[in-house]
């Protein structure tokens, strides 16, 4: 799907939302929320722009992700604006739970999302992405091992994405393109 079409699996009418998982559901206004405010306030640095805009053949992006995932609601958006910078790039939005790939790009064993795959002209991948830049990464694992309670996990990451402002993605992408 495109990131058009993405961004309408948030709306309650959409068709595909009662099929969501029903403790999920509560979670796709908030990430809407979230969403649509790094959409409107989000800024790709200027050093990440040019690199992006510099891509001199077609690529895909996919990205995989659901509308009731919190770290999706936090960098896909990211994404879609770097994917932006260039019309060479084309972006497909594969929601995990429906036909997606995620079967090929686990994390640690599990279908964490969202993975962003960057594929050349030919179909190989490039490079894989996801699900969370490294540092917060590091962060999740260590209160996970810690068996920290899940909504203080939530209130822990969220205020590390606010304070981030889409940085340590962004850095961590464009490390991934030089060296490609």
């Amino acid at each position: 799907m495109t990131p058009t079409e993405y961004i309408a699996t948030f709306q309650l009418e959409h068709p595909g939302y009662s099929s969501y998982p029903q403790d999920y559901q509560p979670y796709i206004p908030l990430n809407k929320s979230r969403f649509l405010r790094i959409v409107k306030q989000g800024v790709i640095n200027q050093e990440l722009t040019e690199m992006i805009g510099a891509i001199n053949e077609k690529q895909d992006w996919v990205i995989i992700t659901e509308p009731w995932c919190g770290d999706a609601a936090q960098i896909v958006p990211y994404l879609f604006k770097m994917a932006e910078q260039n019309p060479l790039i084309n972006v497909d939005v594969q929601l995990r739970d429906s036909n997606s790939e995620i079967d090929s790009y686990l994390s640690h064993g599990k279908m964490s999302i969202p993975k962003l795959i960057v594929r050349n002209k030919e179909g190989a991948d490039r490079f894989v992405w996801g699900p969370r830049p490294q540092k917060l990464e590091a962060i999740y694992l260590e209160l996970k091992n810690k068996n920290e309670n899940i909504d203080d996990m939530k209130t822990i990451l969220q205020k590390w994405y606010n304070e981030d402002k889409g940085k340590e993605i962004q850095d961590e992408i464009m490390e991934l393109i030089k060296a490609k």
